[in-house]
């Protein structure tokens, strides 16, 4: 990045401060948490022209998940794609965009861009922690023109830990399960007349439950994460109601992950077996934020939000790469068996590979909303500036007779991957929802203007002394309209309908630099009457040019790494349906029942060939890879006034690891899989909290990935006892 644009940055933070030294009238802390969420009191969840979803405190409270995916699988149109069993790398996906690293999506935090470089580099090895979260919102359709760069699946944000309304108060959560799980989540915060504040920290960990060949050892992870906000109010007095809000947040991770599965053969005998070759994998994080929010209400038809933000996130994952010289996916993970089970003798050479990259994203956006009339304008803006810098060696080790690994040579750093990916992108939006009695009219337009960039000096120039051997820039820009509508046929029922040009960023990586681009369409109904709600749409995307990123975490070899592919013609169509009743609501016990079903098709429309693992040689009329057809989730429960018991249940049918047609060969199929959740609560007073938790209660042996061509298991059954006290 630039000193100019370095400086006009923190120019325009500054200017924050500046105007919040005009005074204001009695603040009101809703309509701050309003300007961080995508619904509220002006843009009501039911009125929304598209599928729209809110995981409340409520719900997030039931379950108490750590691991966002789990928390997700309650919404129709969402893919997730489990890897280290724990959600600390979520693939998630949206409407048959892909899951990798969810970096098909806009993942937002308190309505900020949260990947640690969502144009330059947009696979999200960084991901807000969920057991810290408030509430989740998830919106897809054509009322994402709000929320970009990735419009065509949709916008997943979520809402950190507010001030709490009082003059103070807090809470202290403390947990333990089997293997080695800990977790302690704690904050206090109160207003005061003109200042108001809160301070979390949330840290859970675990053993893991994998048991690593020969030598044994930790495959868990332990994960910090510390949280303060300032918000600084005007005095009551004063013309204009004005708020300023700090936010500093702080993470880091340590986790013994691998990217080295099984084969089908020890995966069939012991599932939870690690290779002795992938003793020496781990990954080390840190990632810090700086937020800066100013809202300003002229009146309370006339607001102004502008917010500064600047993340930077560090990551190194030293992981195995190849195994007496063959790479994963080429042969090393048979090697690596055949050396465990004693076909092959010792010594053995395993390269490891220390992945080690920084990231940089930060900018600056402002929205304007101005209701008149039957009108709801907004108008919006962001610079936005992001990059990775990869920065990486090997070492080699050699395993010996007793499994154990001791390194034989060290690496210099830059002497593998060595350059920066970069973006500088200005974004623009205009939406506007009319009102014409029982109809509702939504119109908006988005901007996108990209210019990415990759500078590579080559593993022999460590030192980055002169000019890149590689020096590649690509510009290019998008005008995206959108269209909805929305009818209140009666109190109880609305029809909607909407189309939608969908939009994500080329790569740096990308040789053509070719934008993706599709036409998203929808329609549905959403009904409502006292207990009861629902909610069904059908939807269809038309892709002209799909893009698939070639990463390590989709088992692509090292000398194709962060090219992107463009897959050309795309059709996905669907329906999603979601159901929610509570029986005997009026009664000493009720009997809530949640239901959220997904059905969907995705094909390729044209022939092509790629580096990339899961597409490889593509023809025309192949299925996506890593969608099933269809997704259920069921969840029941029974609640009384001291206790809650809730089963949540959920089916994911068969997938294909590879392209294709017909039949799914058995080494390119994931099986289908129900995994049913227990959640138990006991309300000892009106402060303190029991709860016991165990995922997959039926202890499902299942399948998640096949990366490298190598097979991962999902978690087993694990059971959680907690305690919590709020004050």
């Amino acid at each position: 990045m630039s000193q100019t644009n370095a400086m006009r940055l923190s120019l325009l933070a500054s200017a924050l401060l500046i105007t919040f030294s005009s005074a204001a009238k009695e603040e009101n802390a809703e309509a701050n948490v309003e300007q961080m969420t995508i619904f509220g009191s002006k843009n009501p969840l039911n009125k929304v022209p598209g599928s729209a979803h809110v995981i409340s405190t409520a719900d997030i409270e039931t379950f108490k998940y750590t691991d966002i995916m789990r928390t997700l699988a309650a919404v129709p149109g969402v893919y997730i794609q489990e890897e280290d069993g724990y959600g600390l790398r979520p693939n998630l996906g949206m409407r048959g965009t892909g899951q990798n690293r969810s970096e098909k999506i806009t993942i937002m935090e308190d309505g900020v861009l949260a990947a640690p470089a969502p144009y330059a580099s947009p696979a999200a090895y960084y991901f807000p922690t969920s057991g810290r979260m408030q509430s989740v919102e998830i919106l897809k359709g054509s009322s994402t023109v709000k929320f970009g760069p990735r419009t065509t699946g949709g916008v997943i944000n979520m809402l950190s830990r507010q001030i709490p309304d009082t003059s103070f108060a807090g809470r202290v959560d403390i947990a333990a399960g089997q293997d080695g799980f800990g977790k302690i989540h704690a904050y206090a915060g109160g207003q005061g007349e003109r200042v108001d504040a809160v301070a979390e920290v949330y840290r859970y960990q675990a053993d893991g439950f994998r048991d690593i060949n020969g030598v044994g050892g930790d495959t868990g992870f332990v994960k910090n994460d510390a949280l303060a906000k300032v918000r600084f109010k005007s005095d009551k007095s004063a013309k204009y109601q004005q708020i300023v809000e700090l936010k500093l947040k702080y993470a880091d991770e340590v986790s013994n992950e691998t990217y080295m599965g099984l084969t089908d053969a020890d995966y069939s005998a012991t599932p939870f077996m690690r290779y002795s070759a992938s003793q020496k994998d781990q990954m080390n994080t840190e990632h810090k934020q700086i937020q800066l929010s100013h809202v300003i209400e002229f009146n309370s038809d006339l607001i102004l939000n502008t917010t500064a933000y600047y993340n930077d996130f560090h990551r190194n994952w030293y992981k195995a790469y190849n195994v007496n010289g063959d790479s994963l996916s080429g042969g090393g993970i048979q090697t690596a068996s055949d050396f465990d089970s004693g076909l092959i003798a010792a010594p053995v050479e395993v390269g490891v590979k220390a992945n080690n990259r920084d990231y940089l994203s930060q900018g600056i956006q402002s929205e304007l909303n101005y209701y008149v009339n039957n009108h709801e304008l907004a108008f919006g803006v962001r610079y936005h500036e992001d990059e990775m810098d990869r920065y990486q060696w090997a070492d080699v080790y050699e395993l010996d007779t007793n499994q154990v690994m001791s390194r034989i040579s060290s690496g210099i750093p830059g002497t593998d991957s060595n350059r920066i990916d970069s973006a500088d992108a200005l974004a623009l939006f205009v939406q506007d929802r009319i009102s014409l009695g029982d109809l509702a009219i939504t119109a908006g337009l988005r901007f996108e203007d990209v210019t990415t960039k990759r500078l590579d000096w080559g593993k022999t120039n460590p030192g980055r002394d002169g000019a890149a051997s590689t020096n590649v820039e690509n510009s290019f820009s998008s005008i995206l309209p959108s269209l909805s509508a929305t009818y209140q046929v009666n109190q109880s029922l609305i029809v909607l309908a909407g189309v939608q040009k969908g939009f994500s960023p080329a790569a740096p990586g990308n040789a053509d630099g070719q934008e993706e681009e599709s036409w998203n369409y929808e329609a549905g109904l959403r009904y409502s009457q006292n207990a009861f709600t629902s909610e069904a749409i059908v939807f269809y995307g038309d892709y002209s040019n799909m893009h698939g990123n070639c990463t390590e975490a989709q088992g692509c070899d090292e000398n194709n790494i962060g090219n992107q592919y463009n897959a050309g013609e795309v059709e996905v169509n669907g329906l999603e349906l979601s159901l929610g009743y509570e029986f005997q609501q009026n009664n000493n016990i009720s009997f809530p029942v949640k239901l959220a079903y997904t059905y969907t098709s995705a094909e390729f429309g044209s022939d092509f060939s790629s580096a990339f693992e899961s597409w490889d040689d593509v023809q025309k009329g192949d299925s996506l890879t890593y969608l099933p057809d269809d997704q259920l989730y069921l969840s029941v429960g029974v609640q009384a006034t001291r206790w809650q018991v809730t089963l949540a249940g959920r089916y994911t049918s068969k997938m294909r690891t590879k392209a294709g047609q017909g039949a799914i060969p058995s080494d390119e199929l994931i099986d289908a899989k129900t995994i049913v959740d227990l959640s138990a609560r006991y309300f000892i007073n009106e402060a303190s909290e029991l709860y016991f938790n165990v995922d997959n209660l039926f202890d499902e042996s299942y399948m998640t990935t096949r990366v490298h061509g190598s097979v991962f298991a999902g978690k087993p059954q694990s059971a959680t006892l907690g305690y919590t006290y709020n004050f």
